[in-house]
């Protein structure tokens, strides 16, 4: 195949440095994710190294993990245009017809927006016949108000209809008044200041809030309140009541209301928790719990939920990953998650 040069180029190559810019790429080096901005990025290279990954004799798998896993998102996305561009062939497609299984799932997912993926996984829980609450509750209550609005978008883009209406459909009772409720993305933001007149309000509103009919207000401030509030609710809780605030939700609620509450309380007390127990869990049984949180967290936040995991479980990460997965897809995760924590 050959790959046409011209006009094309100078324009993506001034798309890129106006995407990248020196500032931008020194910066993402200070976040906690595992997979940052490849500093000597060329999207011209990578696009031929793709090719001759998949043109050649027999499909060269670590090449293609070895790129995809090594840029981030926006590189991934610039690729993938440049790709058509000079190819006339959807990159997606193309990687698609090469390889199966584990493997194609996880290079999918990597060719995605984030929006994209997240509105798929968030549909696919909610259609599927077990229990959403554990992947809409992750998605829902984690992403910043300006991804779940994408996200959102995304969702009715794609499947022509809004989540909110699956979530009606496909939900009820608690559990659906909190799904709806953190869709809407209303939680307040926080201020640096503590109302503790409100914290007290709220505290002896959830001690009342013990009998039928009341479920509402465990909703509103769950999903409304700011995560900085709730900790000191949770807190200010337990010492009045001489318990934690999970033996009530235990108490009160079962099923799938239950397991969503409790979710949403381990994610407001330590976003980092609940990450690091769905690994563990789904280290052997569920390749798609690790894909999705791999992925998801990459360029966020990978590195504090792998030190999480160690003073958690007494093991890395990224061992348990190479004990537990295998086959093609393996290769994938492990760089995803990148390093031994010793």
């Amino acid at each position: 195949m050959s790959v046409t040069r011209g006009k094309t180029r100078s324009s993506l190559t001034q798309e890129i440095l106006s995407h990248l810019g020196l500032a931008s790429k020194t910066a993402a080096w200070g976040t906690l994710g595992t997979l940052r901005t490849f500093l000597s990025f060329s999207v011209d290279k990578d696009v031929q190294r793709l090719l001759r990954a998949i043109a050649g004799q027999g499909v060269d798998r670590s090449a293609i993990v070895g790129v995809l896993t090594n840029r981030s998102r926006e590189q991934r996305q610039l690729i993938s245009r440049a790709f058509q561009e000079r190819t006339q062939q959807d990159l997606q497609k193309s990687l698609q017809a090469a390889l199966s299984g584990s493997l194609e799932r996880i290079v999918m997912a990597l060719l995605q927006p984030a929006a994209q993926f997240d509105a798929q996984e968030l549909r696919t829980a909610l259609k599927s016949s077990g229990s959403p609450e554990d992947v809409a509750v992750e998605i829902l209550a984690t992403r910043s108000p300006a991804q779940l609005q994408e996200c959102l978008m995304v969702y009715k883009h794609n499947f022509q209809v809004e989540a909110e209406e699956d979530i009606k459909s496909q939900t009820r009772g608690i559990l659906q008044e909190l799904l709806l409720a953190l869709a809407k993305g209303g939680r307040e933001s926080y201020s640096g200041i503590i109302d503790y007149n409100l914290v007290e309000q709220d505290v002896q509103a959830l001690k009342q809030a013990e009998g039928p009919s009341t479920e509402g207000t465990w909703v509103l401030i769950f999903a409304q309140r700011n995560p900085e509030h709730l900790i000191r609710v949770f807190d200010q809780y337990q010492r009045c009541t001489g318990h934690e605030l999970e033996k009530t939700v235990h108490h009160l609620f079962h099923g799938d209301a239950q397991a969503a509450l409790l979710s949403l309380v381990s994610v407001i007390r330590n976003t980092l928790s609940p990450f690091c127990f769905s690994l563990y869990q789904n280290l052997k049984p569920n390749y798609q719990v690790l894909m999705r949180i791999l992925i998801s967290r990459s360029e966020t936040d990978l590195l504090s939920i792998r030190a999480e995991f160690k003073k958690k479980f007494g093991k890395s990460l990224y061992s348990s990953l190479q004990e537990a997965v295998k086959g093609d897809c393996r290769s994938a995760l492990l760089a995803l998650c990148r390093a031994e924590d010793l």
